[in-house]
């Protein structure tokens, strides 16, 4: 399972969560949390009235795909609009989360942008729409030194009943959960209502993570602010805001925001992790080593562990060790492109050509980008040709 929302840590001194997540009733934080005297003006939009906004285009496509369909229900329209690859034709693309219109215009999105842009054409057309958050296993990504973990949220949209006398009620019967996962990989899952709000903070916290990976602090900043704003409930934010702190050399800042987020959450490792390496580097080794502790603890192996290692054997020549590590990780998170990736260079560098085109093919099917798509793919074409040969030569 591809899975769309952002969850951030970084290798050197930060961890950032953005990802699917029910939210707890919280007063809005201290305004001492934030520090706008310390940044600039943001290069980016960073105004929530855009998220959901749709176009004349969009307008006019939720127009026409009614049209000739006034006896199906609205929610089937859009369904079959979505899913079949001769109408809207939706790509899955996670380099970064779009807003309703830059979606629809893109043709592809992550699952929260896929998912915006669905409750953006929905409302258009006349329906209800509820959010959910969909319980999945935590799954790590990278980008340089910054890690990525994903979650699921999917909508519901609903025939409205009586628009004058309930503006959100559901007509019996007549819902429709659009997901842009395989019906039976979301079969069994859990699902949690969310607010538009939480839907809010989780869009602008991603954006905050994705201007951090660019340097683009300013605007990381005000994203992350707004969404403390939109959903004071939303912990991760709180990580993110101590961790646009940190990488802007804030020390004491990064610190207040980070017990701020470890008091809502003491159990999180995320928070643990945060505010270890930031206490850390003030100087708080005794503070730092506790939490340390703690977490080995709740987490003896974290995302990753087993990758490291092996990319540490590959560096010594130890491509058996390298191969049988890469495959712990893939036992862990098998659907993530990287680990297929490596799995498939160690077997390479072994020999072991079956596993090595095997799992070539699966970091391509799970890439999660245009680049590492169209990157993945040369690769295996290489490793076929090098295959080629190698049985051209083994049979003269």
């Amino acid at each position: 399972m591809k899975r769309y929302l952002l969850l951030l840590l970084s290798a050197l001194s930060l961890q950032l969560l953005t990802g699917c997540a029910t939210t707890t009733a919280l007063p809005a934080p201290s305004a001492q949390l934030f520090k706008d005297q310390l940044f600039g003006k943001p290069s980016q939009d960073t105004s929530t009235a855009q998220i959901f906004a749709v176009t004349p285009e969009m307008v006019k496509y939720a127009t026409d795909i009614l049209r000739g369909h006034e006896k199906k229900e609205p929610q089937v329209v859009l369904f079959d609009a979505l899913y079949k690859k001769d109408k809207l034709q939706l790509d899955y693309d996670a380099t970064m989360t779009r807003n309703a219109a830059q979606t629809f215009a893109a043709r592809k999105g992550n699952c929260l942008s896929l998912v915006i842009m669905t409750a953006a054409l929905a409302r258009e057309m006349g329906m209800t729409t509820q959010f959910q958050a969909v319980t999945v296993e935590e799954t790590w990504s990278r980008t340089d030194n910054l890690y990525f973990s994903s979650g699921h949220v999917n909508i519901v949209l609903g025939r409205i009943r009586n628009m004058a006398e309930d503006s959100r009620s559901f007509e019996r019967n007549k819902f429709m959960v659009i997901d842009f996962q395989p019906p039976e990989e979301i079969a069994n899952l859990v699902t949690v209502p969310i607010e538009e709000r939480t839907v809010v903070a989780m869009y602008m916290n991603n954006r905050a993570a994705e201007s951090l990976v660019q340097r683009d602090l300013d605007s990381a900043y005000a994203f992350v602010r707004k969404a403390i704003e939109a959903d004071p409930g939303f912990v991760n934010s709180y990580n993110t805001l101590g961790v646009i702190y940190q990488h802007h050399d804030n020390l004491p800042e990064a610190e207040a925001a980070l017990r701020y987020a470890y008091t809502i959450q003491p159990n999180s490792t995320i928070a643990m992790f945060n505010l270890a390496q930031v206490l850390d580097t003030q100087g708080k080794n005794k503070e730092a080593s506790a939490l340390r502790e703690q977490l080995a603890r709740l987490e003896p192996h974290p995302p990753f562990h087993y990758f490291n290692l092996g990319q540490k054997a590959m560096q010594e020549g130890d491509f058996r060790r390298a191969r049988s590590l890469f495959a712990r990780e893939v036992d862990r998170a098998p659907y993530y492109h990287e680990f297929h990736f490596w799995l498939a260079v160690a077997a390479y560098k072994l020999g072991d050509m079956k596993t090595a085109d095997k799992h070539m093919e699966l970091a391509l099917e799970n890439s999660t980008t245009t680049r590492e798509h169209d990157l993945y793919a040369a690769k295996l074409d290489k490793l076929k040709g090098l295959e080629r040969k190698r049985n051209v030569y083994s049979t003269n």
